[in-house]
């Protein structure tokens, strides 16, 4: 099981900065793409042969009255998810009384804690060093995100517990999670598919906490339903942020070959449903949307629903769209068809010779316009990789690319080529690179 990290502490202690420091990039989902959060709170981290999931908790808008009641809630977070918690202080600053109100919530907790001392490269630093031994941890690491001091020594420590990563035993049954947003109807979803099938092989214990791995069979073959619908905790500070409710399904989604967002008919689509379909785009999952409840609905026809979905997901259009009633078990036996389609189209190559005759059709019909006295030149493509798939495009002068053109390249490709469900990746490299 991958370990994982949160990181804690009051706004602006840099917690943030650490976070993309550790990932190793600048994070965002999906860059200029309406709907999508660029507050990116969860990553898979690597550091010399250990992996291990990473949550900031970061990103809150914190007012006066609500203050330590928010602090509360990043703290409650990080415990409930977290193997190590990363307590980032402010050494500029001093000791505050918020970090005491974290400091509480973590003593109760028996999880390890590392307290790192941030902006030691400030001159107040040396002053307020040692009141932080106040806190009474065991662990303190002084660092400056900015400068990179210290980074070392706290990815040292961090992991100096961690099992060394090993490669993974191959299972090739097809992974699908239910996720989506609370109330949607992720459990009926399940227990609809899988009484339809009346084959359940085993319920056993994900590797994440709370989710559920249900392995079933579906015309001879077996399948593992990922179920994120049981980590809602009962009477927890999760439901007061919706935004947090996205953990519940990050490691499911990580996991998956196939996620299916499901969708309340009823209530419409907001925005949080787009954040969490980001979430498994970003990660090159295949894609199917289950609009669920459907037999509530009765003035609107599946062409118009479909219409307002495409609309709102525009970042996903190439995503099937099924509508269901996971209580009555209306049309449920068109899930599975979809999920298995999916998942083949995320694995599906395509001969170098075809791909080429339809990429060099397209370029002869919208020849690019020329910038500067140059203009760009495909030389030849070819299939790079699978799930998702992945184009590399050989041309003169990748900077030549417009992002216009290189839709468009890609719509040409899903026009030939089924690729429903699936994003695909295009990367461009000058010849000889």
């Amino acid at each position: 099981m991958i370990p994982t990290v949160s990181l804690v502490g009051h706004p602006n202690v840099g917690k943030s900065t650490l976070f993309n420091k550790i990932l190793g990039k600048k994070i965002s989902i999906i860059e200029d793409t309406p709907g999508v959060t660029r507050d990116r709170i969860y990553g898979e981290a690597k550091y010399q042969d250990y992996s291990f999931y990473l949550i900031d908790t970061g990103g809150i808008e914190v007012s006066k009255e609500l203050f330590s009641d928010e602090i509360k809630v990043q703290a409650e977070i990080a415990i409930d998810e977290s193997d190590v918690v990363i307590f980032v202080v402010d050494g500029k600053e001093g000791l505050t009384s918020s970090d005491l109100v974290i400091r509480d919530m973590l003593r109760k907790a028996n999880k390890r804690v590392i307290v790192a001392i941030n902006k030691v490269d400030h001159k107040a630093y040396q002053e307020h060093l040692y009141d932080f031994y106040e806190l009474g941890f065991s662990e303190y690491i002084p660092i400056s995100s900015e400068q990179n001091t210290g980074f070392i020594e706290l990815m040292d420590a961090l992991v100096k517990d961690f099992p060394k990563q090993k490669e993974e035993v191959v299972d090739d049954r097809l992974k699908f999670s239910i996720i989506g947003r609370p109330n949607v109807g992720k459990s009926s979803l399940i227990n609809a598919l899988l009484n339809e099938e009346r084959s359940i092989v085993s319920d056993v214990a994900g590797t994440t906490r709370d989710a559920i791995d249900t392995v079933f069979n579906y015309h001879g073959q077996e399948f593992v339903a990922i179920d994120t619908a049981g980590m809602r905790k009962k009477g927890k500070v999760y439901e007061r942020l919706e935004k947090y409710s996205l953990l519940r399904s990050l490691k499911a989604i990580s996991r998956s070959d196939v996620c299916v967002l499901v969708l309340n008919a009823e209530e419409g689509i907001i925005e949080h449903d787009k954040h969490i379909l980001g979430y498994a785009l970003e990660q090159g999952k295949g894609i199917v949307i289950v609009v669920n409840k459907w037999d509530t609905v009765k003035d609107e026809t599946i062409a118009d629903y479909t219409k307002k979905v495409r609309a709102e997901f525009q970042f996903a259009t190439f995503a099937p769209v099924v509508f269901l009633s996971a209580l009555t078990k209306k049309r449920i036996h068109l899930l599975m068809p979809e999920i298995i389609r999916v998942s083949e189209n995320c694995q599906r190559e395509v001969k170098t010779n075809t791909l080429n005759d339809v990429i060099m059709d397209a370029y002869r019909l919208n020849i690019p316009p020329s910038y500067k006295g140059n203009r760009l030149k495909i030389y030849y493509t070819t299939q790079t990789g699978t799930k998702p798939p992945k184009f590399t495009f050989f041309v003169n002068n990748k900077g030549l690319v417009h992002f216009s053109y290189e839709r468009y390249l890609e719509n040409k490709i899903r026009e030939n080529f089924d690729f429903e469900g699936t994003p695909i990746t295009l990367q461009f490299k000058n010849r000889g690179e």
